[in-house]
């Protein structure tokens, strides 16, 4: 039996720090999401082609991909329009998480502005400015609070249709935006695009697939540009922007001797006062009565990454970790906000002392303690948690614990802002490597886990192969943080680069791959890119760039893919959306967008045979520049 479970963990990850922790979970039948894959197979055919349409009551309808049977739903939809129909739902469906998000972190910016929430503070002014500058908001003379207010309001009516362009795209360069406008793709508002979007997919609406895709992009550029670079900068604000700083990774994180409160979700609004709470001293000294040494706070997933990068809290690791972390039997509480989280974590939970504690009304999860969270009253609330929290400590039983491993080191807080301060104040060095060569271009590496793909395996063998091309990676998302764990994202890992990429990074003491934050924060490998393309006068499109998403599973990365290539990056997925249903579709999306965004994408589950379609992409780039 040991063999069998071996051979069957050896297949689900790479990540030999987890292998101890997975092996308990099968000799305890504590069930995860490799088990539940296991039991789903075979997963529907109709389903992952994208030819199943559930759109209305006529329906279901399948369209036989053989030929055979029928060509057409109820309503007339052929395979075409079917898989367009479900695409397209599902980029409304990543934009409208994302944006959403973001709406959450504006209100409580605004309310913070107007004096009406509990815990928070404008904590980077400078960058209040600055962004102030960018979007037209008069600073001279006017204190912080009268920016915040005009800014919030200013960003509030982005939402809706009130001035038909969004503030950000500005920061594009110019030949972007005119690609933009000529495809009639730049967005109008944030949430205008979503319903659109939704109103297109409805029965009798969008019928033509090129149509309906082409809003896709409208729809994800809405999100990129609009509601994750809102999410991104007003947490910035709020919370400090990243600057570099060093911490550690995985399992090991967790403490035996220690309350361990796990953070797990999206959202940084709750996770930011639950660590000044955890630092009261009042607490504190209630864990150590309880027979704590303390407080351990850890992060799992995209909440943790905000918390890695502002205040380098520890990352017990990222999406597929989260029923792993429970089953090492040291969590005394996790912290659940929404996205990303499986619903099966109070029946992990149940087999240990761990409580799962939800903070949102949009995401209240059957077994879990509920503990609703409000920016007006969120110390308070805050507060309560770690108090229920400690109590649970006192049920953890010692005989239960088995942490598998010593945490990792690694660096992280790669912000634009953060990068430019590393580079001595400017792009300049950046852009010098670049056309000498040293760096030969430069990839945002985004994206999931996916239980489909051994755990890790597409991130780190994608990162080890892109760092010996002499290409620079920016990281967001459970890309970061696998390569964190796999000792990837410290500057003793340029060993492992290319001569140029090593230079590079040896002189400035910085790993070869960049963490620069959550999966909003992809809005941030937009920013550098839009910095770079305008310090060269190019859009985009031409530069030496790519993107990737190597173990995609969420309509997000769908649609962080969708405005990367609406973007002008060329990008690899290793995974295909469900579109094979549709060659038509298909050829859209990895041919002829080309011809209205200078951009498609690929697919290729094999990191190594992804890495050489990128560095062929980026010499191309190159060739073009003349560099």
């Amino acid at each position: 039996m040991s063999t069998e479970i071996d051979k069957k963990v050896d297949e689900r990850t790479i990540d030999e720090d987890e292998k101890q922790t997975m092996k308990r979970t099968l000799d305890e039948n504590i069930e995860t999401a490799w088990d539940r894959l296991e039991a789903q197979q075979p997963q529907c055919g109709f389903g992952q082609l994208g030819i199943c349409c559930n759109s209305c009551k006529m329906g279901p309808c399948q369209v036989d991909p053989f030929e055979e049977g029928p060509q057409r739903g109820v309503c007339g939809a052929d395979a075409n329009l079917i898989v367009a129909r479900n695409l397209l739902n599902d980029m409304a469906a990543g934009a409208a998480s994302h944006s959403d998000h973001g709406r959450e972190v504006l209100e409580t910016f605004y309310e913070t502005a107007n004096g009406e929430s509990q815990g928070y503070e404008l904590l980077d002014t400078e960058k209040l400015k600055n962004v102030a500058q960018d979007i037209g908001i008069e600073v001279e003379g006017r204190s912080d609070s009268e920016i915040a207010k005009e800014m919030g309001e200013q960003f509030l009516a982005e939402y809706g249709m009130v001035k038909g362009k969004l503030d950000f795209t500005d920061r594009a360069p110019e030949k972007t935006r005119e690609i933009w406008n000529q495809a009639d793709i730049m967005p109008r508002g944030i949430d205008r695009e979503v319903v659109e979007a939704m109103h297109r997919v409805h029965m009798g609406v969008g019928a033509d697939y090129t149509n309906m895709l082409l809003h896709g992009l409208r729809t994800s550029l809405a999100d990129g540009w609009g509601g994750s670079m809102m999410a991104t900068e007003l947490s910035d604000i709020l919370f400090g922007t990243p600057k570099v700083t060093q911490s550690t990774v995985n399992l090991g994180t967790l403490k035996e001797e220690m309350v361990n409160i796990v953070l797990h979700g999206h959202n940084p609004v709750l996770s930011d006062v639950v660590v000044k709470a955890a630092n009261d001293q009042e607490l504190v000294d209630q864990a150590k009565a309880a027979g704590a040494e303390g407080i351990n706070l850890v992060g799992l997933c995209c909440t943790g990454n905000e918390l890695l990068m502002r205040k380098g809290i520890p990352m017990a690791g990222n999406m597929l970790n989260q029923e792993l972390a429970l089953a090492t039997g040291a969590v005394d509480a996790m912290i659940i906000d929404y996205q990303c989280i499986f619903p099966s974590l109070p029946q992990v939970a149940k087999c240990f002392h761990s409580k799962v504690i939800s903070t949102s009304e949009k995401s209240k999860v059957p077994g879990a303690v509920h503990k609703e969270f409000h920016p007006e009253n969120a110390y308070d609330t805050a507060i309560e948690i770690v108090e229920l929290a400690i109590d649970t400590y006192k049920e953890r039983n010692p005989q239960k614990v088995e942490i598998p491993c010593e945490p990792m080191e690694m660096v992280a807080g790669f912000s634009v802002e953060a990068i430019k301060e590393e580079l001595g104040g400017s792009f300049k060095p950046l852009i010098d490597a670049i056309t000498s060569g040293k760096i030969k271009g430069i990839v945002g590496s985004v994206g999931c886990s996916n239980p489909k793909i051994q755990h890790d395996y597409g991130h780190v063998n994608l990162a080890k192969e892109l760092m010996k091309k002499d290409i620079l990676m920016v990281e967001t998302g459970c890309a970061a943080v696998a390569s964190g764990k796999a000792g990837l994202l410290v500057p003793e890992a340029a060993k492992m680069a290319g001569d140029g990429l090593r230079e590079v990074c040896e002189s400035l003491n910085i790993p070869p791959i960049l963490h620069m934050g959550s999966c909003v924060d992809c809005s941030r490998i937009l920013a550098l890119a839009g910095e770079l393309a305008n310090a060269l006068d190019v859009g985009i499109d031409q530069l030496p760039a790519a993107g990737a998403a190597p173990e995609w599973y969420a309509q997000k990365a769908l649609t962080i893919a969708s405005y990367f290539v609406a973007s002008g990056f060329y990008t690899v997925v290793g995974l295909p959306p469900n579109t094979n249903g549709s060659q038509k579709v298909t050829d859209l999306l990895t041919d002829e967008l080309e011809d209205v965004v200078n951009a498609k994408f690929a697919v290729e589950p094999d990191p190594k045979i992804a890495a050489r379609m990128i560095e062929r992409h980026i010499l191309s780039q190159r060739e073009e520049l003349g560099i």
